[in-house]
């Protein structure tokens, strides 16, 4: 959503490695001698140093590249054959949100890994990038899955921005589309909407308009348009009424959402919406909205949580219960070909 929600998490430790008789090498040494030979994902884990989630913070799992950029590195829990791919908003990275910790435990308890990943769009890459570029990514992530991991089939989790990802990438069609069994759509809101109560937007607006029919629509704008370097053509499409990035906003008509949405009526759906969102404006009734939503989705299930805030941090458990409930059902099970 805006850039200003950004998340706090540790960072992780420097990978740089300490000679064999440092104090370092001797604690790592004490820690492996504790952890034993415990197998990530393995269903024995009893001890402290079994599961997905370590410490508050602190995630145990596999990172690994999915593309040629630098950018494109992913971090995966649990070692199963079915995924739950998290697609952050902006200014996201890994960690994105407090409910995927408890979301890590929950789906390694069900066989399922968990996977944050990275795209050139991540952190305060969003403002140069674009949906079209993150769909392209993501379909490299779920190739991966399906070449190298012989994946069964993927769930898409979309927070805030990422929910548009998650739409863009379903209508694209692409081949490795077909391997997404389900889908969720966790605050699904108008960055359109939003930004209009700034006092900026509209002034900025015009600029971004003019800049893409002299076409310059890839050059960036000026520094106060937004927090990150970024081009007309996405401040455009962010905050512009009908703009690329703009599928939820309340004031589009019911034929305008089923043209940006009913695509999805093939996908299984589950629309979280968080009924005290910071960034819905005030006017806007999200009970109505959010049914619009849904029946714009061909009938997606509708999840309003009360007192929700835009992350949920102050309601995880309802989310990752409703979560783990819809992957339960409408996710894969067991081998499942996309492509018979």
């Amino acid at each position: 959503m805006n850039p200003s929600l950004s998340s706090s998490s540790s960072s992780p430790p420097s990978s740089t490695s300490a000679s064999a008789g440092s104090w370092f090498s001797g604690v790592v040494r004490g820690r492996s001698d504790r952890a034993g030979s415990v197998k990530m994902g393995s269903d024995s884990g009893s001890g402290d140093f079994s599961g997905p989630v370590v410490r508050k913070n602190q995630f145990r799992g596999a990172l690994f590249k999915y593309g040629p950029k630098p950018i494109q590195v992913a971090f995966k829990t649990g070692d199963y054959r079915q995924q739950v791919i998290f697609i952050g908003g902006l200014t996201d990275g890994f960690l994105a949100t407090e409910y995927l910790e408890p979301l890590a435990i929950a789906l390694d308890k069900e066989k399922w890994s968990l996977v944050q990943l990275l795209m050139s769009s991540s952190y305060n890459g969003y403002g140069t990038s674009s949906l079209k570029q993150d769909a392209m990514e993501l379909d490299q992530l779920i190739s991966y899955f399906i070449n190298k991991e012989d994946s069964e089939g993927v769930v898409l989790i979309g927070h805030s921005t990422g929910c548009q990802d998650i739409v863009h990438y379903i209508r694209t069609n692409a081949a490795c589309s077909r391997a997404v069994r389900a889908a969720i759509l966790q605050a699904p809101v108008s960055d359109r909407e939003y930004r209009a109560t700034l006092p900026e937007t509209a002034a900025m607006i015009d600029l971004a308009s003019t800049m893409i029919n002299e076409g310059r629509g890839s050059q960036l704008m000026p520094s106060e348009a937004d927090l990150a370097p970024i081009t007309a053509y996405r401040y455009h499409s962010l905050c512009a009424y009908n703009g690329d990035d703009d599928m939820f906003s309340s004031d589009l008509t019911d034929d305008q959402l089923r043209l940006k949405l009913g695509h999805m009526t093939n996908t299984p759906c589950q629309v979280i919406y968080s009924m005290a969102d910071e960034y819905v404006p005030d006017y806007v009734d999200k009970k109505a909205l959010v049914q619009r939503l849904c029946k714009a989705m061909g009938g997606a299930e509708k999840v309003e949580i009360e007192h929700g805030n835009h992350s949920l941090s102050n309601r995880v458990h309802e989310a990752v219960d409703a979560m783990i409930d819809f992957v339960k059902r409408d996710g894969p099970k067991g081998w499942d070909d996309p492509w018979n």
